[in-house]
């Protein structure tokens, strides 16, 4: 006999099945574009009126519910244990989606092990808090876009690291360029932040962000209300930060024109970097403006990680080394990244020594294919060679553990091909019923290429960069094409 609920769940899911997503995301994209334009014309007023025509159209409560149903956290629960795991949840997630009568929930508290050893305190907020934030960043997000600074590139939609590097160097490569670098970096950046300054500034629906700021969250079982900060987990923190530091740039060009002196800024989240010609301008100017700025939004600058350094020295930022030797600017993997990540490497194959080779194939790979494409645009040729040659050392100590009793030209034999004069691990899969070989990806054997830089001022909410974005879009996904299957062969 089936119930009324299994009938209602069945309507529900079809429903959701049967959304045009094309047509909803044009829906919400031109009414964010209208926000975009408004906030570039001063008009407060109507970019109020717009984002609450947002934030209650179906369209975009569909796309945050998608959102939040989607994406890699998506299983894991808040404090009331609910996921979206079905379609028929997720429609009627939608439905539920009200201002009225909403009230956020605590956060679940969680840690995860940061670089340095320490742990990094996590806020998992519930499904509908989620989607809510979601929801409401829809709205948010056309006005970050449009007030943010031009060379922030972290957090922003069509911008990633290798944009922030290539911003690099154009700001120092050539001979006449800046010599000086400030490395800076703020401390707890987003467990710091001023809520008053937060609602006083932060353009969105005040009763909303109230509730997200001030929810508290559930630590071993007890409540601890939250004073200050923005959880990192939420949603809508990475652009609530982006704005905490909005005109960052726009100080540092101030000084450069009252001091005539080549200033640049390079914003990548909470970390970026200034590069200017004297080391006094950097230590007496903008050092001091720039802890008076963040002190105005409850931040304050992290000393031991807050440097000047000449370019000659180098310095690390985003895992990539940028440095000038004899006068030629060269980026290159981080030294501390690369033997992180061979340790990484090491460790994870000491764990699985007795799994089947291409299981362990099927583990490796994506993370030897995600580093190479992460360093790929950089000066990573000899790195990549010295990563491959320590993959194979620890790949032929995995083989000779297994087998102990056997010999080197057994186990080279076994889990080896000799391709030029290059051993390559392999394992064996059946395809059509054939036996086919299952390759590693040798990482020493990734192309180089430049990385063609976003324009700063390029936004996906003005039409004018429309054309240019849908083009940079369309080549991506064409060289995509070209690269993946060219390293799932190798």
């Amino acid at each position: 006999m089936i119930t009324f609920n299994e009938v209602s769940a069945s309507s529900y899911g079809t429903q959701w099945q049967s959304i045009n997503w094309k047509a909803v995301e044009q829906h919400v994209l031109k009414l964010q574009m209208r926000i975009a334009k408004a906030t570039r014309e001063g008009k407060q007023g109507k970019v109020k009126a717009l984002q609450w025509i947002l934030t209650h159209s179906k369209s975009a409560k569909l796309l945050a519910v998608k959102r939040v149903s989607k994406n890699k956290g998506s299983k894991t629960p808040g404090i009331d244990g609910i996921i979206w795991n079905t379609d028929a949840r997720c429609m009627t997630a939608v439905n539920q989606l009200s201002r009225k009568g909403y009230q956020a929930k605590p956060l679940r508290r969680i840690y995860i092990p940061k670089k340095n050893g320490k742990l990094r305190p996590l806020g998992i907020p519930c499904m509908i808090d989620r989607a809510q934030q979601a929801l409401h960043l829809t709205a948010l997000e056309p006005v970050s876009e449009s007030i943010v600074d031009p060379n922030s590139y972290g957090f922003r939609p069509n911008r990633s690291t290798a944009d922030a590097i290539a911003q690099c160097f154009k700001c120092l490569c050539k001979k006449g360029s800046a010599q000086w670098v400030l490395e800076a970096d703020i401390k707890a950046c987003f467990d710091k932040i001023g809520h008053q300054w937060l609602i006083d500034n932060i353009q969105m629906d005040k009763r909303m962000l109230k509730q997200w700021l001030r929810c508290g969250f559930i630590d071993k079982g007890l409540f601890y209300k939250t004073a200050e900060g923005t959880p990192q987990g939420g949603i809508i923190s990475p652009t609530l930060m982006l704005l905490t530091l909005a005109g960052l740039e726009q100080l540092v060009k101030s000084i450069a024109r009252k001091t005539g002196d080549k200033i640049n800024f390079i914003g990548y989240a909470d970390d970026f970097v200034i590069t200017g010609t004297s080391k006094e301008v950097l230590t007496n100017e903008i050092k001091p403006q720039l802890i008076h700025f963040l002190q105005d939004r409850g931040l304050t600058l992290s000393e031991e990680k807050t440097h000047i350094t000449h370019i000659n020295d180098g310095f690390d930022f985003l895992g990539f080394n940028v440095r000038k030797y004899n006068g030629k600017l060269l980026i290159k993997p981080s030294k501390s990244n690369v033997l992180s990540f061979l340790r990484n490497m090491r460790e994870f194959i000491r764990k699985h020594l007795t799994i089947p080779v291409n299981d362990l194939i099927k583990m490796m790979n994506p993370k030897l294919r995600g580093w190479a494409n992460y360093y790929r645009h950089c000066v990573a040729k000899k790195v990549f060679g010295y990563v491959g040659h320590q993959i194979f050392w620890m790949l032929w100590r995995w083989a000779t553990r297994r087998h102990p009793t056997k010999s080197r030209h057994w186990i080279a034999r076994k889990y080896f091909l000799n391709r030029k004069g290059q051993w390559q691990f392999h394992g064996w899969q059946k395809i059509a019923n054939m036996d086919c070989l299952f390759n590693l990806v040798q990482i020493a054997h990734t192309p180089i290429k430049r990385h063609v830089k976003i324009r700063s001022a390029a936004i996906p909410y003005d039409p004018q960069y429309e054309a240019y974005l849908s083009k940079r879009k369309l080549g991506k996904e064409c060289r995509n094409t070209w690269f993946n299957p060219v390293l799932s062969a190798l």
